[in-house]
């Protein structure tokens, strides 16, 4: 693919100028050009009222899908135990599964892996499963190289996995490897039961564009989603699975990295992903020693502590907490933001909480758009009010 200026058409005219979102045409010698980093997304070329903005596109020979079948959620864990974005993926990919008409595969890895035949309670038809020492401690050459070979054997047509920091991690390499497409920190899936496609949706430009994104010529159809997107649904006890035990092959992967050491951030005391109650804080609290006031609230709440991105560029708390299109996707039962303004990229990550409480002085805040309850008030009286009137309880 590529992008070319038609010289003999070109006036100069510069009306395609303001169209190009990230700025890269100019005007030399009377003519057009075009700077690298151009993404062709074609608003210059629609804008050109002289046609003379050509962008070409080589047509990918089908890859013919007849032989893949099947959508596979990889089911992440640590320590032996299965994190909730596999059972949320789960939950959607059942949903998914029925549309197509197919079958639903969870694939896991680890040692001594607990609740396994939860996967299948919360809808897999089948789990692959590979309990090994070796996979104990992830690995990406070892889990990318497994996670290749099955797919290559069993041929899925769609494959799912969270999109945490291990996820975000590996499975582009799986991508890589299988010269396959991959959309990252998908935020909606659907499918296109004509055309048997994923509709991988996204946010894109900030936040403030949502592109839905296809792979129409190559399988398996890859898309990693962020945790807590998807719900996840009541799990069915009563159903039954097949699950597939599959030897590690040690000698066929090998890898090229040694873990030597794996730190657990102390600084969070409750798990933003796991957190029912999230109290979080924005530029609005001053500085970095201000956090210690929201810590006082989130401790009498039961809460996690989170933050918007500037505190966290700031370097006033870890970055671990950040909250947003940048940080963490979080879905608690209740979200209080102090101090926060409301910008797209923070609500892309909390506005699907059950209960929004925000707190802040300015009663034009975009936060005050999404929020169940709002507060209109200075946080450094009002946190330290809800406190004090929390430990009376």
């Amino acid at each position: 693919m590529g992008i070319q200026i038609d010289l003999d058409k070109c006036t100069g005219c510069g009306n395609c100028l303001p169209y190009c979102p990230f700025d890269l045409i100019e005007i030399v010698d009377e003519k057009a050009h075009i700077k690298d980093g151009c993404t062709l997304c074609g608003a210059c070329q629609e804008a050109c009222d002289y046609e003379a903005i050509l962008i070409e596109v080589v047509a990918e020979t089908a890859v013919i899908s007849d032989t893949h079948y099947g959508i596979w959620v990889f089911a992440e864990q640590r320590n032996g135990q299965l994190k909730n974005v596999g059972y949320e993926l789960l939950s959607k990919g059942r949903e998914l599964a029925n549309t197509l008409k197919t079958e639903l595969c969870a694939v896991c890895f680890g040692y001594n892996i607990n609740g396994v035949e939860q996967l299948t309670a919360y809808g897999a038809d089948k789990v692959y499963l590979i309990d090994d020492p070796t996979l104990d401690n992830q690995q990406e050459d070892l889990y990318t190289g497994q996670l290749v070979k099955l797919i290559q054997e069993y041929r899925p047509e769609i494959v799912i996995a969270g999109a945490t920091s291990f996820g975000r991690s590996f499975i582009p390499r799986v991508a890589a490897i299988l010269k396959t497409g991959l959309t990252a920190d998908c935020t909606g899936l659907e499918i296109d039961t004509e055309r048997r496609l994923l509709l991988q949706t996204r946010p894109t430009f900030g936040g403030n564009v949502m592109a839905t994104i296809i792979c129409q010529t190559r399988r398996p159809q890859m898309s990693t989603v962020r945790p807590r997107v998807f719900k996840k649904n009541t799990p069915d006890k009563t159903r039954m699975g097949q699950i597939i035990k599959v030897d590690f092959n040690k000698e066929g992967i090998t890898s090229r990295t040694k873990l030597i050491n794996f730190i657990e951030d102390l600084t969070e005391r409750v798990k933003l992903e796991d957190a029912d109650i999230i109290v979080s804080g924005g530029r609005g609290l001053g500085k970095a020693e201000n956090f210690q006031l929201l810590g006082e609230l989130a401790a009498v709440m039961g809460a996690a502590l989170g933050s918007s991105r500037p505190p966290v560029d700031d370097g006033w708390i870890p970055y671990s907490h950040q909250v947003g299109q940048t940080g963490k996707t979080v879905c608690p039962k209740l979200y209080v933001a102090c101090g926060i303004s409301g910008a797209v990229q923070h609500l892309a990550g909390m506005q699907t909480s059950d209960i929004i409480v925000a707190i802040n002085d300015d009663p034009k805040a975009p936060i005050f758009e999404v929020a169940t309850y709002g507060i209109v008030g200075d946080l450094f009286k009002v946190v330290p009010m809800l406190t004090e009137k929390l430990k009376n309880e």
